[in-house]
């Protein structure tokens, strides 16, 4: 399960500027090119600046599934608070 966890980062981290990357190419394509809404560059503006913190969201994610920050996921209650001995 952790080598999933793991290889699932990768995808998420080539995800991530992947997202980015067809966002501001269908602008660039789409902006001045007919009468419709989606070729105005406000509505582009809009969603690449909702899309763009949830892609580098997904890359810190898939940082972290590499890293193998995910490797011990708590069983119960008991394991999300520290313990005093610890």
């Amino acid at each position: 399960m952790n080598g999933i966890k793991k290889s699932l980062g990768f995808v998420w981290m080539l995800l991530a500027p992947a997202i980015i990357y067809i966002l501001v190419h269908g602008a660039i394509v789409n902006i001045g090119n007919g009468t419709k809404e989606i070729n105005q560059p406000i509505p582009w503006i809009i969603i690449i600046g909702i899309f763009t913190p949830v892609a580098v969201g997904l890359f810190i994610f898939g940082w972290y599934c590499v890293k193998g920050a995910y490797k011990h996921l708590p069983e119960n209650s008991n394991e999300l608070y520290f313990n005093e001995n610890q």
